[in-house]
């Protein structure tokens, strides 16, 4: 099954962008709005910034002690360090570039806002996926209940009993139906976006982000024994949906 979810997706080790064009994402709108549930911990950052080391060789929580000196170029390093591992993500669990592109951004708002706030419980790159996994679930139940339209049911004797009709996506199309590395990537795609949001992002994390339990547990904010079962559900319902591919 990782091997399927690989070939179509890519070793996380070598990202790369999902649409044309290298320019990195430099500018940013910030806002507001920030939940406090993902600020929380408890050893601070490292207030000192390491003077003389240039950006690019600073760790982490180094750079995120520089932004909240108003380093400019120290935010623009997480950018660039982090930007397409987290648009990858959130794209694999909406199936939307576009719209994974905007939560991205997004994300990196959240970070620079909360600069000041930041403590480091967590490595940095556990707080930035949580926070774009937080963004891209909130996405994703929206979706759902704009897919879900009240009617009438005409298969009881209540008449104030309704019923939710979901409605299909058809927005999934295949680039060209003769090619059948097309119809596999479509087909891959389409059974991930399927699977229900819990096991998704579990398995997204697991076997192609390639991220530890331990880590997962952290994004998630499960229990790691949570997280194995959600994973192993995740793989047989996958499995079912492409048994024709395997």
């Amino acid at each position: 099954m990782k091997d399927l979810l690989h070939e179509h997706y890519g070793s996380p080790r070598k990202l790369e962008r999902l649409e044309s064009g290298n320019s990195p994402m430099t500018t940013l709108t910030l806002s507001a709005g920030l939940k406090d549930a993902d600020l929380q911990s408890e050893d601070p950052v490292p207030s000192v910034v390491p003077q003389d080391i240039p950006v690019d060789k600073l760790d982490d929580h180094a750079l995120l002690a520089a932004t909240r000196t108003g380093d400019e170029a120290a935010f623009q390093e997480i950018v660039r360090r982090y930007q397409n591992q987290i648009t990858n993500y959130v794209y694999r669990l909406l199936n939307d570039y576009d719209r994974a592109v905007d939560l991205a951004q997004e994300t990196f708002v959240r970070v620079y806002m909360s600069a000041e706030r930041y403590q480091a419980t967590y490595s940095f790159s556990t707080y930035i996926y949580r926070i774009a996994h937080n963004l891209a679930i909130s996405e994703l139940r929206q979706r759902n209940r704009r897919r879900l339209i009240p009617l009438p049911t005409f298969f009881s004797d209540k008449d104030s009993e309704e019923v939710e009709v979901e409605l299909p996506d058809n927005r999934l199309k295949l680039a060209d139906d003769e090619m059948i590395d097309d119809e596999r990537r479509a087909a891959v795609a389409k059974a991930i976006s399927s699977l229900p949001e819990k096991y998704r992002a579990a398995l997204v994390l697991c076997d192609i982000e390639e991220k530890s339990y331990e880590e997962i547990s952290a994004v998630l904010d499960l229990p790691v024994g949570t997280v194995k079962s959600r994973i192993n559900r995740a793989r047989n319902l996958l499995k079912e949906k492409l048994r024709e591919f395997l």
